[in-house]
């Protein structure tokens, strides 16, 4: 509750949002914003989450965990992770996963229709996507392989440096695709992982959307 309590009022404090506006957003009055970041009342874990929407902080999740406790009492977890080990972020679709990415989380009333997926890694800028896989292009017959219909992680803010899973798009492309980083003799390519697929070369003309940074099934 404490860490929820910091969290929302340095969010408020860098949006100058008020307890009367929050409360208007949230459907509560400001006397009642006001008993919950005071400590007089306790808001449920519904309440919390439609304060962390209103401010912008989306995909961001509060969510009851059952867990050991940590043994290390001396980490640098960032705040936000220590109160909530489980992010959501929305699932993308190929041909846009760009342009979804580029506008930031805001406000709305409407309810969100998109679909959303947890996971314990934690995107800094909060902009991170899945993509569901596409096709057999990323499956290998041994080492490293993303079968279709695994859902990936995509982080734009990750250095894309060679090795790194990546997301990329050409400009005369509606869509992107999904490959490997490599580097040969000083020249960049996407790679394919499964090697009936032809790689590319890489060029000044292609946009690295973002890094893969996690892979997983669903059964």
């Amino acid at each position: 509750m404490d860490k929820w309590i910091e969290l929302v009022k340095a969010k408020m404090s860098e949006l100058k949002v008020t307890q009367v506006v929050l409360g208007e957003r949230v459907g509560m009055s400001q006397g009642g914003i006001g008993h919950w970041l005071n400590k007089r009342r306790e808001p449920g874990v519904t309440e919390m989450n439609k304060v962390l929407k209103a401010l912008g902080m989306d995909f961001l999740e509060v969510a009851v965990v059952i867990r050991e406790p940590q043994v290390d009492a001396d980490d640098e977890m960032p705040l936000a992770q220590k109160y909530n080990p489980y992010f959501r972020y929305p699932v993308s679709d190929w041909s846009v996963p760009s342009e979804v990415r580029e506008s930031e989380p805001a406000y709305s009333g409407a309810k969100d229709k998109r679909r959303f997926e947890l996971t314990g890694y934690h995107a800094p800028g909060g902009a991170a996507f899945w993509l569901m896989v596409s096709g057999n292009s990323m499956t290998a017959p041994s080492g490293q392989s993303i079968a279709e219909g695994m859902l990936i992680l995509v982080d734009p803010a990750a250095e894309a440096v060679p090795g790194k899973l990546v997301i990329a798009q050409w400009p005369d492309s509606d869509e992107a695709i999904f490959r490997k980083l490599v580097e040969e003799g000083g020249q960049r390519y996407l790679v394919p992982l499964n090697p009936t697929w032809p790689k590319a070369l890489f060029t000044d003309e292609c946009r690295i959307i973002g890094v893969v940074v996690e892979a997983t099934a669903r059964f």
